[in-house]
């Protein structure tokens, strides 16, 4: 590698960590990845600091300095709430996120001294990236440091080409969903080799063998349309041809996609990794900051406009009313009246407030209120009933016609 070439992808910190956003599917090995992966930085003197974000794991096999489970309490989320425990987990994730800002503060006090900052999702996906939580965390983090998203891939699930697809399907939602530096890592490859995910992303009629040679156009086909022979039973000819189509749209999504095979137990590729991380973080001080700050012109240019606008509504209502004042005219509002009583407000009636102990019944109060405020009834209700009577009368006959007024309207 040239001299040129390695100056390139020395991550360009300008004195903030790297923050490393580990997603990924149920089972494809998120909490062993980030072990391994904060292994390898202290190995080559890199620090590193850890954040746990999933509320509901039992045990962390690495030494977390921010664990969601010392703020929020996963079960007792479950028992106050009656939640299940994929609503629980989103409680919880949304109740931290709401004091995500001490997190920033305190990746802002150990910057000095922090290289990268790597972060552990929950093992449920949709829990961060379709939530209101996960965008207020990645945008926190994106709008300070350098940041790029890790999305690991179960290698062994996905030699199925249908489980390959859904994977990438996934993949794309999140990169377009969080628009941040994006980098997909083939993890257990120690179980088997990732070339063959690799190749089916930069070849497309590799894909298209590879989903031709699971199916027998020879074999006998059940009564659903599914390949009695097939090699993946379940899939229809209806789901290969999608496959094809979709493998087809994705194309261009995987020319400019990054990966790279990982082992989280051997910690093979882990060198190529680090590659991958460096040019991410590249990519992220090109191509993400310069969309950030057009995003954040476009905001303050909205909100000036919005400003500017309720300025001259008020000013537009002063003039108005100023010249109604000169000119002696007033307008009258009326709202629809029903067949009820006028809305009016009570001058001085008190609220008397149900307390716990009182002499009065809840269950039996006509006039408890759902927030605990009753307001009771007085001696001069009548008097102004009919005042309101006559008052409506008037404003009755003022909307008729001259020919269909009362002789006496009072």
């Amino acid at each position: 590698m040239t001299t040129s070439s390695t100056s390139v992808l020395q991550p360009e910190h300008h004195g903030k960590p790297v923050c490393v956003i580990v997603l990924g599917m149920a089972g494809s090995g998120k909490t062993t990845f980030v072990h391994r992966l904060v292994t390898y930085l202290s190995s080559i003197k890199e620090p590193v600091y850890t954040i746990n974000l999933d509320p509901a794991v039992h045990h962390v096999p690495y030494s977390a300095n921010i664990d969601i489970r010392d703020t929020v309490k996963f079960k007792e989320v479950m028992k106050q709430y009656g939640f299940g425990p994929n609503g629980a987990i989103m409680t919880s994730l949304n109740f931290f996120a709401s004091q995500f800002h001490k997190v920033i503060d305190l990746i802002h006090k150990n910057a000095p001294r922090v290289s990268y900052v790597v972060l552990d999702t929950p093992g449920q996906i949709e829990v961060f990236t379709w939530s209101a939580s996960g965008t207020i965390i990645s945008e926190s983090l994106g709008s300070a440091f350098p940041t790029l998203v890790v999305y690991v891939m179960d290698t062994p699930r996905s030699h199925n080409p249908v489980t390959f697809m859904s994977n990438m399907l996934y993949a794309c939602s999140v990169l377009y969903r969080m628009r941040l530096p994006f980098l997909v890592v083939l993890n257990k490859t120690d179980i088997i080799d990732c070339a063959f995910a690799i190749e089916w992303m930069r070849d497309f009629e590799v894909f298209q063998d590879a989903l031709a040679g699971h199916r027998s156009s020879d074999g006998p086909t059940s009564s659903f349309g599914v390949e009695a022979n097939s090699d993946y039973p379940g899939t229809t000819p209806y789901m290969l041809g999608l496959m094809n189509s979709m493998s087809l749209v994705l194309d261009e999504f995987y020319n400019d996609l990054r990966c790279c095979g990982v082992s989280s137990v051997t910690g093979e590729g882990m060198d190529q990794l680090m590659t991958e991380i460096k040019l991410a973080t590249k990519e992220y001080h090109e191509v993400y900051i310069p969309l950030l700050q057009k995003r954040q012109s476009r905001s303050v240019k909205s909100a000036s406009s919005n400003s500017m606008g309720k300025i001259a509504h008020t000013c537009n209502e002063e003039c108005s009313h100023s010249d109604s004042e000169e000119t002696g005219t007033s307008k009258l509002t009326m709202e629809p009246m029903g067949l009820g009583k006028c809305k009016r407000r009570r001058k001085g009636k008190s609220m008397l407030v149900d307390l716990a102990g009182d002499c009065d019944e809840a269950e039996g109060d006509a006039l408890v209120e759902l927030d605990g405020a009753e307001a009771r009834a007085t001696d001069d209700e009548d008097s102004s009933d009919q005042m309101d009577d006559t008052f409506r009368k008037l404003c009755s006959m003022s909307t008729r016609p001259i020919g269909q007024l009362d002789p006496d309207p009072m």
